[in-house]
């Protein structure tokens, strides 16, 4: 007998495991480890309820799906459309004219603040040259360009009288530039330079009138952003840095000096806006 089961005991011991049944000459043993005992027991109460809970949790889908029309899905919004997101300035004119030395001014320090000093007389400058790259250069937000482009338009248009009525057709892409970063700040400075360029010579405004269609439509946007300080003080009004009050009073200005059709092309392009001449 103990020769006869000798096979037996070897089959056994080079047995193979199949499906997590071990086959020896013929005989089938089912393995009996502690991973397969835990395996068998029943699921707790508490993980039922977790598996429960997940299998109700709501499935977040797009509108006009399939899935949309699901008992257990939630229909997301769309996304935002972006509409008073900043866009990145691209690198201006400006900044290479003024890096390279183009550009007869210097920093002059002043018990009022900083302003420029021309190295030579405004009225003799070229001012289908320089005044569009000043004005290039409203889209810069960091000194020394901000301040100098800034400061330097204001100046051209003190000084400039019957010189900048030719130029108009130059400054409409500059201006259309600075308002389409979005930036706060740009367009502040943007719309004080406009008020100062309707109001710096004669005719100025009713040149303007054809470009609204390319200037206004960032000032619809942005016409209705105002701050609601409740009874605190807005120390943004004294500054003029108000976007909301800015904007108003830069499309009354453009009503008083562009002439008959200046309200009519104002109201197409911002419907919201009341005229401040018609009683």
């Amino acid at each position: 007998m103990a020769t006869q089961d000798a096979p037996a005991r070897a089959l056994e011991q080079q047995s193979i495991p199949v499906s997590g049944i071990f086959k020896a000459n013929g005989r089938h043993f089912t393995p009996t480890s502690s991973s397969s005992a835990l395996s068998s027991q029943p699921m707790s109460s508490t993980m039922r309820t977790v598996e429960a809970a997940r299998d109700k949790s709501p499935l977040k889908t797009a509108g006009f799906t399939v899935r949309s029309t699901m008992k257990n899905s939630v229909v997301m919004g769309p996304p935002a459309a972006g509409a008073f997101r900043e866009r990145p300035a691209k690198p201006t004119a400006f900044r290479k004219f003024y890096e390279r030395g183009d550009f007869p001014i210097g920093l002059e320090h002043d018990t009022k603040g900083n302003k420029i000093a021309w190295k030579v007389e405004i009225e003799k400058l070229d001012y289908h040259h320089y005044l569009p790259l000043f004005f290039d250069g409203l889209c810069e937000t960091v000194h020394p360009y901000e301040f100098f482009s800034r400061q330097g338009v204001h100046d051209l248009l003190e000084h400039g009288g019957t010189k900048i009525l030719p130029v108009i057709p130059q400054l409409i892409i500059p201006i259309k530039n600075a308002l389409n970063t979005r930036n706060r700040q740009v367009i502040c400075t943007t719309l004080k330079v406009l008020q100062h360029l309707v109001v710096s010579g004669d005719m100025v405004g009713e040149a303007l009138v054809p470009y609204y269609r390319q200037i206004l439509p960032i000032l619809n946007i942005f016409k209705n952003i105002n701050i609601n300080s409740g009874d605190g003080i807005d120390y943004s009004q004294q500054k003029r840095e108000n976007i909301g009050d800015l904007i108003q009073e830069t499309l009354e200005v453009f009503e008083r000096y562009g002439g008959e059709d200046a309200f009519i092309n104002i109201k197409y392009m911002v419907p919201t806006y009341e005229s401040c001449m018609l009683t």
